[in-house]
């Protein structure tokens, strides 16, 4: 199977650079290119499980759990979904449920990963990972501030962001 660039990008930041802002911001404007209306979408799935560890990394528990509710009450929808974008679902709601629980119990962040099912798919993030220089499947929080507080730190003057102001200014 093909997968999408920004898919293959959306994992490699999950289980290689673990900036869940960064997985949020590439796999947004894919789903907003492709499905902009289904807010049922699997990728609006995998970005809001991204969101909630960003939440709970920042120690936004409320936004956290908020966000790990409304993944467990769509599960269902999206199981054969998630298992045909070549990942493991029976081992990403373990991760789900394992995540929802910590936060539940108020236990400090901890780094999870998505378990890709299709050997190919893994390659492809692997090498991704490989060629930016972080490691796979990362198990130790790389302790940076600026991707825990990425939202509130990164530059809005780029050219980019003054594209958007000034369109929605029109």
């Amino acid at each position: 199977m093909i997968y999408p660039q920004a898919y293959t990008d959306f994992l490699a930041h999950f289980n290689g650079t673990k900036d869940f802002f960064e997985c949020h911001e590439v796999l947004e404007e894919y789903w907003k290119e492709t499905t902009p209306c289904h807010r049922e979408s699997v990728w609006v799935w995998l970005i809001q499980f991204a969101v909630s560890l960003y939440h709970y990394r920042r120690g936004n528990e409320r936004g956290a759990l908020k966000l790990l509710k409304r993944l467990e009450r769509t599960w269902s929808v999206q199981e054969d979904n998630l298992e045909s974008l070549g990942l493991h679902a029976h081992d990403l709601k373990i991760t789900l449920t394992e995540v929802h629980e910590s936060l539940r119990q108020k236990k400090p962040y901890y780094n999870v990963n998505i378990s890709i099912l299709d050997t190919d798919l893994q390659d492809i993030v692997e090498r991704k990972c490989q060629y930016w220089n972080v490691p796979y499947n990362r198990e130790t929080d790389p302790g940076d501030y600026f991707l825990t507080h990425k939202h509130k730190l990164r530059d809005r003057h780029s050219s980019e962001d003054v594209k958007a102001d000034q369109l929605s200014q029109k």
